[in-house]
């Protein structure tokens, strides 16, 4: 239950994620940096240590979203989704990032989708397993959506892209502030379906941002809904393109 938003920049990029889930679920912990494989990584992290976005110093993100569409389930001994963002978050090759994802134990590892960003190249790929396949695909370079919801996946892909579209055609598309606003959007009315998700069991938990620039690299985080104003906290990496 996340929605995940991509808009490109003529020297990099912006993502937004809003983190969707039950209310009983232990509430995440704020983005600190940590070293992967010679590189700096910044994430938030569950309490177990695992993630659903990490930005490393080359400007690339990841960020995992399940996918309830696929109905099936691991039966037994299910490894968290939460280790597949770690697993490639200091990568800065789709290639390699395939490679090592293939290597997973993926047999127990419940279906997703996982969407990359990479700014030197400019390019986006999204994987998806489907408890049978790992599959590649390229993603064009331009302003898109990835939404997944535990409740009614494809009504809410269908409606939240609609606010997307919409909000495409204002005249401050494209800005943080409009991202912002975009990501705290109750439209059409608050509920399972709104982008600012709210349900009686389960909500939108925490919003992440991520800016790519040819002069800064930074996540910023905002710990409950992102239509509550308190709890930000924003890390800055140092540049290494």
């Amino acid at each position: 239950m996340c929605t995940v938003s991509f808009i490109a920049r003529q020297h990099g990029y912006l993502l937004a994620m809003n983190r969707d889930e039950k209310l009983t679920r232990a509430t995440g912990l704020p983005p600190k940096i940590i070293s992967v494989g010679g590189r700096q990584v910044v994430r938030p992290s569950e309490p177990s240590g695992g993630t659903w976005i990490a930005l490393n110093d080359a400007g690339v993100t990841f960020a995992l979203i399940n996918w309830y569409s696929v109905t099936a389930q691991v039966k037994n001994n299910p490894v968290s989704r939460g280790e597949v963002v770690n697993s490639v978050s200091a990568q800065i090759s789709p290639v390699v990032a395939s490679e090592i994802l293939a290597e997973l134990p993926l047999k127990r590892i419940n279906a997703f989708c996982l969407i990359g960003a990479f700014p030197a190249t400019r390019e986006m790929f999204e994987w998806r397993w489907d408890l049978k396949q790992l599959t590649r695909l390229e993603r064009p370079w331009r302003g898109q959506q990835f939404i997944s919801s535990g409740f009614d996946e494809p009504t809410a892909q269908r409606i939240r892209s609609q606010t997307f579209r919409l909000a495409l055609q204002q005249k401050s598309a494209g800005t943080l502030d409009w991202l912002r606003r975009l990501h705290r959007s109750h439209s059409p009315e608050s509920g399972p379906f709104s982008t600012c998700m709210h349900r009686a069991d389960a909500a939108t938990v925490s919003y992440s941002e991520v800016a790519v620039s040819s002069r800064a690299i930074w996540m910023g985080y905002h710990a409950v809904a992102p239509c509550e104003e308190k709890n930000k906290n924003r890390v800055a990496l140092s540049l290494d393109l």
